[in-house]
């Protein structure tokens, strides 16, 4: 899916890029052009890594048709963590993959899950999936379809109920369901 974007050389009907010698008057074109450069720098399985594993982050973001500015921002540290890429890659990077999660979806879910799965190691996989409910708490609120969302991913990361259960608790205050329970108790 994102093998388009990290591609090093242009596909054949792509026009060619402007020469670098004429500057874009608002700098805008040559940070992009910076970034992307970086990523087409990368090894193509580092590459597919990232790539796969910001999908699985917006797909987690998007469960309830809206990805907030506080759970992009959480994309894009949780993209920073360890180091693996900087600040603007991790902000490009992001807005692929949000565009991607709102519009493909579907059955392109269970394959990048796959991809990712096929090339994390368990250290990674199980960084992910925490990362997924932080971005689901990063508005203070983990809903319902965005808990249903990352059990589905667990579910496709191979991982047991027991761990997934103990990453989910450490997020036990953000479920939606435990703020509702909490909210009738206060106020019966």
């Amino acid at each position: 899916m994102f093998d388009r974007f990290f591609r090093s050389k242009p596909a054949p009907d792509v026009a060619p890029r402007p020469s670098a010698a004429a500057p874009d008057p608002s700098g805008d074109t040559a940070t992009v052009r910076r970034i992307v450069a970086k990523l087409e720098a990368m090894p193509p399985e580092q590459a597919r890594l990232i790539a796969s594993a910001a999908y699985t982050l917006a797909r987690a973001a998007n469960a309830d048709l809206d990805i907030s500015d506080e759970e992009t921002a959480a994309i894009e540290r949780e993209l920073q963590a360890h180091e693996a890429i900087d600040e603007a890659t991790a902000v490009l990077v992001t807005e692929m993959a949000k565009l991607q999660a709102r519009t493909v979806g579907g059955p392109e879910d269970f394959s990048v899950t796959r991809e990712f799965k096929a090339l994390a190691s368990d250290e990674q996989k199980l960084d992910v999936l925490r990362a997924c409910f932080a971005i689901g708490a990063a508005n203070g609120s983990i809903s319902a379809e965005e808990t249903a969302i990352v059990n589905e991913i667990a579910e496709e990361l191979d991982i047991d109920d027991a761990t997934l259960n103990s990453i989910r608790a450490d997020f036990h205050d953000q479920l939606s369901a435990v703020q509702a329970i909490r909210r009738i108790n206060a106020g019966g």
